[in-house]
């Protein structure tokens, strides 16, 4: 089973997006701030990470800068969710590979799918046909 972690302070958004990925078929954790998801990551990296932008103490633009320093072969992917369309944070975005912005208002069926196509591409490229 994959397993997604889930990066957001807001507790409705981090349980809507739980409950809706459990649903799919994933695993999923969350996390509250950048520090607990780095955390996390260290002991277990996810086969993929959705985070907010907007956090306390570590944001999400954080957190990715960090795990790009910190993992530069980092083979899952982000997805950043957020409301703010700024250039500045398109831009930074762009700097860190294998990541992808996703604006709110989140469709749940649109991260599923992106999700879905990430995860297949990558046990397609790191097995000989399992399934």
């Amino acid at each position: 089973m994959k397993r997604i972690l889930i990066v957001d302070d807001e507790p409705h958004m981090a349980r809507v997006l739980r409950l809706y990925l459990e649903r799919a078929g994933y695993a999923v954790t969350t996390s509250t701030n950048g520090r607990e998801a780095l955390a996390a990551i260290h002991s277990a990296a996810p086969d993929a990470m959705v985070t907010d932008i907007q956090m306390p103490l570590m944001t999400g633009k954080e957190l990715c800068l960090t795990l790009a320093a910190e993992m530069p072969d980092r083979r899952f992917p982000i997805f950043v969710m957020t409301s703010m369309t700024d250039r500045e944070h398109r831009e930074w975005a762009g700097t860190v590979d294998n990541l992808d912005f996703l604006e709110k208002p989140l469709s749940m069926r649109m991260l599923a799918q992106k999700l879905e196509k990430c995860l297949d591409r990558d046990a397609n490229e790191g097995s000989a046909g399992n399934g």
